[in-house]
């Protein structure tokens, strides 16, 4: 294809509190020698380090890019003024932990054209930089650690509830009204199924890795997990048909251990068959998962597992009824 015939591109980063990452991530997006016209906005959020003064070097250095302030730091209302302030026909998000490979953007806006989507995506392929956080990887990129998600492990590329991040057609994601700015999580999720309800093809593509830095200590992750719960809850409510069964086995899993302790409290042995067939069962996926790394990451797996079922299922339980309404 002709560069004058490729598509210009928007893409759109939401940050906040990414200092370490953030020039990575920008460093790999000016990288992908695109042959069309390609330039990226960042909305940066109120942040603790350097994130603004990052971003703003970053900016300097590099016309492409464009610095959008967010000051409620919400990330719908980040992707949303990100959007806005670009005006291409074709916008690419891409994470503040992500960092994109070379020929992703080019592959994305061809798959746009070979499939019809009006979303394209592809894998979030999690990569750590220490012990911790390779072994959160390994958990987040095994069916035990993360259920039925395709993005988080692969499979055959066809259609999706939903996709990592996304090549989305800017006319389709104006018609559905951009992102829903009342949730601060699962708003991939919650577009992606307004954009299939109105008609819209939302395609899986395992070729597009994205490499994705987990987080960096045990109590990010649990938070991180617990507002997954809390907020699939919240497109479960808003959209009952999204309900999968494999959302429901971390909330079922929370009850039953917590039902088998309380008999086991009450003088009940039969109450160690589901915190014993769960601790098994996590044993069990962390010797297999655990068989390709070192000594010290494969010990973690069992707590990292843990720490994001049970914090998963527990944030479904506790998901305040009025959370997400606007």
């Amino acid at each position: 294809m002709p560069e004058t015939q490729w598509p210009p591109v928007a893409v759109v980063m939401v940050v906040r509190d990414e200092e370490l990452h953030l020039a990575e991530a920008v460093t790999s997006i000016l990288r992908q020698e695109y042959p069309g016209r390609l330039r990226v906005a960042v909305a940066v959020g109120p942040s603790k380090d350097r994130t603004m003064e990052v971003a703003q070097d970053l900016a300097a250095a590099d016309p492409r890019i464009t610095v959008v302030e967010n000051p409620t730091g919400r990330t719908p209302a980040g992707l949303n003024a990100a959007v806005a302030a670009t005006d291409e026909p074709v916008v690419v998000r891409v994470d503040g932990h992500a960092v994109l490979p070379p020929g992703y953007v080019r592959r994305g806006v061809e798959l746009l054209e070979e499939t019809g989507a009006v979303n394209v995506g592809g894998i979030m392929a999690a990569e750590g930089t220490n012990g911790f956080e390779r072994s959160v990887a390994a958990a987040m990129s095994s069916p035990f650690g993360v259920g039925g998600g395709r993005f988080h492990y692969g499979g055959e590329p066809g259609p999706a509830d939903t996709v990592y991040l996304g090549v989305f057609r800017r006319a389709a994601l104006e018609q559905a009204g951009g992102y829903d700015e009342s949730f601060t999580r699962a708003q991939d999720w919650e577009l992606n199924h307004r954009l299939r309800g109105a008609g819209g093809l939302v395609w899986f593509a395992p070729e597009l890795r994205v490499t994705y830095r987990p987080r960096a200590s045990l109590k990010a992750l649990a938070r991180q997990y617990r507002d997954y719960g809390r907020w699939r809850r919240v497109v479960m409510r808003r959209h009952s048909d999204s309900v999968r069964w494999h959302y429901l086995v971390p909330p079922a899993a929370v009850l039953g251990i917590l039902a088998g302790l309380a008999l086991v409290l009450l003088g009940q042995p039969v109450g160690w068959l589901a915190p014993g067939g769960y601790a098994a069962a996590n044993l069990a996926a962390s010797a297999f998962v655990g068989r390709r790394l070192g000594l010290g990451e494969a010990v973690r797996l069992p707590l990292v597992f843990a720490t994001m079922h049970l914090c998963w299922g527990w944030g479904f339980l506790t998901s305040p009824r009025g959370l997400g309404r606007s």
